[in-house]
């Protein structure tokens, strides 16, 4: 946790991106790191702890990160939430939680409420179209025997 925090210190002291770390760990080695680069990348995506995934999942050569671990210095927004997730870590530690986030201006309870509103809710105007027609990609991907499965 200490190494997280201290890439959430170095991310704003170098003006890299905000006062976010995160690293991946597995079998007590460190195997990703990342700090907040939203900034000085103009990648909405980049939070900490997507680019900790991001480099685990390099220097390991998988995009499964089972028996490994994260410590993130803040509770993860959804969007982490959802990476760590998608990338099969088995813990989540944090030390800031999300209320701490809001009081210094990174509130996303909006989003956590937008989620749970049904499309023609939400903030940003949303709708199916040509369903059918995705429909027969998605079919394809079922039949395919060779997939690998994630």
């Amino acid at each position: 946790m200490l190494e997280a925090i201290r890439l959430s210190k170095e991310g704003i002291e170098s003006g890299i991106g905000g006062p976010f770390g995160a690293v991946v760990v597995k079998n007590g080695q460190v195997v990703g790191k990342g700090c907040n680069k939203v900034a000085t990348t103009n990648d909405p995506t980049a939070h900490a702890e997507v680019v900790a995934i991001r480099d685990a999942c390099q220097n390991l050569n998988t995009f499964q990160l089972n028996d490994c671990e994260i410590y993130c210095s803040c509770e993860p927004c959804p969007m982490c939430l959802s990476a760590i997730y998608w990338a099969r870590i088995d813990k989540i530690y944090f030390a800031n939680t999300k209320n701490d986030a809001a009081n210094i201006g990174f509130d996303d309870a909006f989003i956590y409420e937008e989620i749970e509103k049904p499309f023609d809710k939400r903030s940003i105007p949303t709708e199916t179209m040509m369903r059918n027609e995705a429909q027969q990609v998605f079919e394809l991907w079922k039949d395919k025997e060779d997939k690998i499965a994630y």
